[in-house]
């Protein structure tokens, strides 16, 4: 008799609350979406760029493009600059950079980056829209990666951002690059140097 009541009254609770077999699938993506590890940034990819050997959106609070994350080579070293669009400004930026194929960035055991050990820092920006990372080259492998974080102010207000890319492993948002230095088109000869013909 019990099963009896709870199967009528499982009944019309679901007619009386539109139950269906598409809500809770519905339901379940939700929850899927909300689960540690499955937050996704929804910003458009960042368009190629002839103009850099790498370029990608700068991300601030997860939903917002505030500006731009650009590599270039220039010599012996690593160019690596942060740029903010006209709406936000930049604050205090940290960068970590390393072989992919190592424990490059300080990570805590939950697998989210400790910003406060990653080896580059700004202390301020060096102005309000744009920062610029100068890194040797030595020591870094073609396939290497990095995160760029920075604090930044806009329309939303005070706001943290990372360049688009790859979330980590633990259960925040920050995101990390993998890119290849071999991504980099080699210098334009100029026609002058010592081993060109007279």
């Amino acid at each position: 008799m019990k099963k009896t009541y709870l199967i009528v009254a499982s009944l019309i609770l679901c007619v009386l609350y539109g139950c269906s077999q598409e809500d809770v699938s519905s339901d379940q993506q939700l929850q899927e979406r909300r689960k540690p590890g499955k937050i996704r940034v929804t910003v458009d990819p960042a368009p190629p760029s002839e103009e850099h050997c790498f370029y990608t959106h700068l991300i601030a609070g997860q939903h917002h493009v505030a500006g731009s994350v650009t590599v270039d080579i220039d010599g012996d070293n690593l160019i690596i600059t942060y740029s903010t669009n006209g709406d936000w400004t930049l604050g205090t930026t940290h960068l970590s950079i390393g072989n992919c194929d190592e424990d490059w960035a300080p990570l805590n055991g939950g697998g989210n980056p400790q910003v406060g050990q990653f080896e580059y820092t700004e202390p301020f920006s060096s102005g309000p829209h744009e920062v610029v990372y100068v890194i040797p080259l030595e020591g870094l492998d073609d396939n290497y990666c990095f995160a760029a974080h920075a604090e930044v102010d806009g329309p939303t207000g005070g706001e943290t951002a990372w360049a688009q890319g790859t979330q980590f492993s633990g259960n925040g948002w920050a995101m990390f690059v993998e890119s290849f230095l071999s991504n980099c088109p080699p210098p334009e000869d100029d026609g002058g140097g010592p081993n060109q013909p007279t």
